[in-house]
């Protein structure tokens, strides 16, 4: 593709790109990136959902984010599956905010018995399973669906200071429905599959954020196949690269093979912010 369309897809990100005053105002969502997968999202009420905490370590995290307390008051947690780049930060972040994870019921389920989390911040559920997470805000309602990945969870004991790895689950993405119906899916780490084609059908996401790195996940032809041919959302924000030699996937490659058509990419830098 001609690097003058690249830049076209650029500024186009730009236009939506925006400060996030008053967003309960605007009746607005906002999505900042913050590298690999990790994104905190701004519901138009003011809620603020983190997804795949990996802050501190991550390289490609800009620097002000790495101080948990900087991403400021966070009211749900979502993690996908139980790898380090997912769920690093998770639990720190919901013991400083007492909010509550919602990942795989058997990753949580084996946060709580190895006490890394306390059982009322980490509510079990599972996929296709719905939950509405804020009795204040009822519009807001979060949905486990399938991905095509692994899930384990390693932790090091504090006795004996040897990692051991523990059971973490299947993975999951999310279908993140909005109070003003804003659709958002989230896949986690995934590959092709063919009920990408249902989600696509069923829930209709208006905004979607698929990995592109390859190597563990979906590499950019093929996000761009499932993007274009099944889940044909409004907006799509490729993520899971650039912060391992082996994921080597690139938006400028996503956007070519992804080609002209009604998906409008928002090649996000990690920092940067989309408004819906």
């Amino acid at each position: 593709m001609p690097f003058s369309l690249f830049t076209r897809v650029l500024a186009a990100a730009a236009l939506v790109c925006a400060t996030s005053l008053g967003l309960a105002q605007t009746g607005k969502a906002e999505l900042l990136w913050l590298g690999q997968s990790a994104f905190r999202l701004t519901t138009p009420t003011g809620k603020v959902i983190v997804i795949d905490p990996w802050l501190r370590t991550n390289p490609s995290t800009p620097q002000q984010y790495k101080d948990l307390a900087k991403l400021g008051k966070v009211d749900l947690i979502l993690v996908t599956h139980g790898h380090f780049d997912h769920i690093a930060d998770a639990p720190a972040l919901a013991l400083l905010n007492q909010a509550r994870v919602l990942a795989p019921g058997d990753l949580n389920q084996t946060l709580t018995v190895l006490k890394v989390l306390p059982p009322e911040l980490a509510p079990r559920m599972n996929k296709s399973g719905s939950v509405t997470p804020f009795a204040d805000v009822p519009g807001i309602k979060i949905t486990a669906v399938h991905a095509e990945h692994s899930s384990l969870f390693v932790w090091k004991n504090p006795t004996t200071g040897l990692d051991e790895v523990h059971v973490g689950g299947e993975p999951v993405g999310f279908i993140i429905e909005l109070e003003n119906g804003l659709k958002i899916y989230h896949t986690g780490d995934t590959g092709l599959f063919m009920d990408m084609k249902f989600i696509g059908e069923y829930y209709k996401p208006d905004v979607l954020l698929i990995p592109i790195g390859g190597n563990f996940t979906l590499g950019p032809v093929e996000a761009a196949y499932a993007t274009r041919e099944w889940l044909r959302p409004k907006f799509v924000i490729p993520m899971h690269y650039g912060t391992n030699p082996l994921a080597k996937g690139t938006a400028p490659e996503f956007v070519q093979a992804l080609g002209q058509g009604s998906t409008q990419v928002l090649a996000l830098k990690p920092g940067e912010k989309a408004e819906f």
